[in-house]
């Protein structure tokens, strides 16, 4: 019977026995035990970042003289296997733990710290060769590179929901020139209001999504400015000067990314109302997809009952007792995530007006929820736009019948006739139960033609009378 071997990690707590070759120590165990909340580890992307920043650090303890040079290579080779992603399974601790993020800086510390071991050909845990704390973690606090990490990861994401936001913009830009022609009912308060048409319809998402695309395009300004190099609470406790003033500037050429040192470090250290404001930004795009979401499951309400003007892709089943019913199941998904997101923009508010005095102890809070719906905002665009608004066709008889039959038509007829004939028409209309068209044309307040030229998408389209 085979035996698993063992190595053996103290802390002040005690001892703690562990898989010989774990890339792990004793801190993530105790974490690891202490903290099951959310039930997912830390966000691969901020896992990702933070081996970019202990690259950086790493880089900038050589070039001061801190680092011995043998060392300093094995742990920078390490970071850089972790921003590279293929140490991020090994970084396990839960995305919810108390310390200010302390657990993900130690699991940090201690796999990269493990790895830059085996790197050099010694065992996990010979910690008097490379310490996680006395060299990986070398002049920095978990109070500065864990919002740095996260900041890292929060601009790369926003990046990306950036590039799905344009390319929804374009999807219902095509669709605003493919509906251009087709004529339909306008509506306020969910009443008949004026006529208008689908292509103008879809041009106002495009823009309200051109907008979120802007916004978001911002967020990275908010976001590039980090506290690190200032340690426990901002004012550099334990690091040189040297080390302060270069390894951002380190940061920044590794990342690519235009960050900046803070000048107030203090403040950067204890506020992180900047988190609050970039989750608003997101928020706002939670909004404009939700409005979207809801209309398009009103303009394609049916098929015979409701509006029925827009025919959505079908993608399946609607009902498991009623055949042929086929639900508006994207929009709905992407409702859903629309609401989690706005719901953790309550929650992010939250934790950040929490924090107290020169810290903010709730930041995994913040990353959790502030990531989290980066993500759900990036799937929910290319959902919205790859299984939904690609596939959207118009029912132009659907819009057509509306528009001959709506006191909507009745309003374009206004500037050629006169608001009182108009209102006799539509009396007339109900009275006899025709068409505003049929009605109009029978007595004589338009001739067919110029019925059709009121009505006309260039005529309702333009701008005034």
């Amino acid at each position: 019977m085979s035996t698993v071997k063992t190595r053996t990690e103290k802390d002040q707590l005690g001892e703690v026995v562990l898989p010989e070759n774990s890339l792990y120590g004793i801190h993530t165990a105790r974490a690891l035990e202490n903290f099951h909340i959310a039930g997912t580890p830390s966000h691969p992307r901020l896992i990702q970042a933070y081996g970019q920043v202990k690259q950086a650090c790493a880089l900038v303890n050589q070039s001061v003289g801190a680092l011995e040079q043998t060392k300093a290579e094995a742990i920078i080779q390490a970071s850089g296997e972790m921003a590279a992603g293929s140490l991020t399974e090994f970084v396990q601790v839960d995305s919810l733990q108390g310390g200010a993020g302390t657990s993900l800086n130690m699991n940090v510390n201690e796999v990269i710290a493990n790895r830059a071991l085996v790197i050099l050909g010694h065992k996990p845990g010979e910690y008097d060769i490379i310490s996680p704390l006395d060299d990986v973690n070398k002049h920095q606090s978990t109070n500065d590179t864990y919002p740095t990490a996260l900041k890292i990861a929060a601009i790369q994401l926003v990046r990306d929901l950036e590039e799905s936001v344009v390319t929804l913009q374009e999807s219902f830009q095509c669709k605003e020139k493919e509906f251009a022609h087709i004529v339909k009912v306008g509506r306020t308060q969910m009443q008949d209001a004026v006529l208008t048409t689908l292509g103008r319809e879809f041009s106002a998402y495009a823009e309200a999504v051109s907008r979120d695309r802007w916004r978001i395009y911002k967020c990275e300004e908010r976001l590039r400015v980090v506290n690190l190099g200032g340690t426990a609470i901002g004012t550099g406790l334990a690091a040189p000067k040297k080390f302060i003033f270069r390894v951002v500037d380190t940061l920044r050429e590794l990342t690519g990314i235009g960050l900046a040192r803070a000048e107030n470090l203090i403040d950067a250290t204890q506020n992180v109302d900047v988190f609050v404001e970039v989750s608003g930004i997101l928020k706002a795009l939670a909004a404009t997809l939700l409005k979207i979401s809801t209309d398009l499951r009103l303009l394609s309400s049916g098929p015979e009952a409701g509006l029925g003007e827009i025919n959505l892709p079908a993608r399946q089943a609607g009902s498991s007792i009623m055949p042929g019913k086929v639900n508006p199941v994207i929009p709905e998904a992407v409702s859903q995530a629309a609401m989690l997101v706005m719901g953790n923009d309550v929650v992010i508010a939250h934790a950040a007006s929490m924090g107290s005095l020169e810290l903010n102890p709730f930041q995994p809070l913040i990353a959790h929820c502030l990531l989290n719906n980066c993500d759900l905002l990036s799937r929910a665009c290319g959902t919205l736009r790859v299984l939904c608004i690609d596939g959207i066709q118009a029912n132009e008889d659907r819009c057509r019948r509306h528009v001959n039959s709506s006191t909507a038509t009745a309003t374009a007829l206004v500037s050629k006739i006169g608001y009182d004939k108009v209102s006799e028409l539509v009396r007339l209309a109900i009275e006899q139960k025709q068409t505003i068209r049929e009605t109009a044309v029978k007595n004589g307040f338009v001739t067919k033609e110029e019925f059709n030229r009121l009505t006309s998408p260039e005529a309702v389209c333009k701008l005034g009378s």
